[in-house]
């Protein structure tokens, strides 16, 4: 990756990116208002149970998968992930974060003058799109490799959930950092586990990976906090 893409990679990873992210909590308000998560080390814990639970093993495979078929310039692949990835959020309000947020980075980059006006065509023709079908979509036209993007996705995702940790409890900056650094250690594990190849599983072909995002607590959590009475975060 050139020195470029990788500077259009901290642009994309950033908080400051407009897509509202700062706006969600993906569930850990409500962990946070039950008492489940609670102190710096229960922080970890759950960041660590939802990366290993869900992103490795569902949110990331897909994104590879978007990323290839953005690529290959696929777009009815580009549409069935997609759809298939707003099909497994388990609650109204995990849907709503990720389409809201893939629709903000879509008016983005439609927005920004260096997108490729073919790739500009594609994004306006999607209807819900999620946001790993936006991240993949700006990867490809940044030239950032998969692996790469991977990566920044992972990262700004475990930024997101530090800093809403921070936000919502009694939990300092120095311990915001601590457990950024625990989770940069999974993230830096799951990276290198990740296998060269991947394929989706189709009506054709069996599943080359196993897909889980099974995470009951985690979506018991989002479904309560879709009537918590007090709350600082949209999902």
């Amino acid at each position: 990756m050139n020195s470029l893409a990788s500077l259009r990679l901290l642009q994309l990873a950033s908080q400051s990116l407009p897509v509202g992210g700062y706006s969600h909590s993906h569930g850990l308000e409500s962990a946070i208002e039950a008492g489940s998560v609670h102190d710096e080390a229960s922080a970890a814990r759950w960041i660590d149970a939802v990366l290993t639970h869900c992103m490795a093993c569902f949110e990331v495979p897909y994104l590879r998968a978007l990323h290839r078929a953005w690529s290959d310039g696929d777009a009815c692949s580009v549409v069935a992930r997609n759809e298939e990835f707003l099909a497994s959020r388990e609650t109204a309000e995990l849907r709503a974060a990720t389409v809201q947020m893939g629709y903000s980075l879509c008016r983005l980059l439609l927005q920004l003058p260096d997108l490729p006006a073919a790739l500009g065509v594609s994004l306006q023709r999607l209807q819900e799109p999620s946001l790993p079908c936006l991240w993949a979509a700006a990867s490809v036209a940044w030239e950032i490799g998969v692996a790469e993007s991977v990566r920044g996705y992972l990262w700004s995702w475990a930024e997101n959930q530090v800093l809403v940790a921070v936000k919502a409890l009694p939990m300092g900056q120095s311990a915001g950092q601590r457990v950024l650094l625990a989770v940069s250690v999974r993230i830096a594990g799951i990276l290198d586990a990740l296998p060269a190849d991947l394929a989706l599983p189709t009506d054709e072909a069996p599943p080359v990976v196993e897909l889980s995002n099974f995470a009951p607590a985690l979506a018991i959590a989002s479904a309560r906090h879709e009537t918590q009475y007090s709350r600082l975060f949209r999902s």
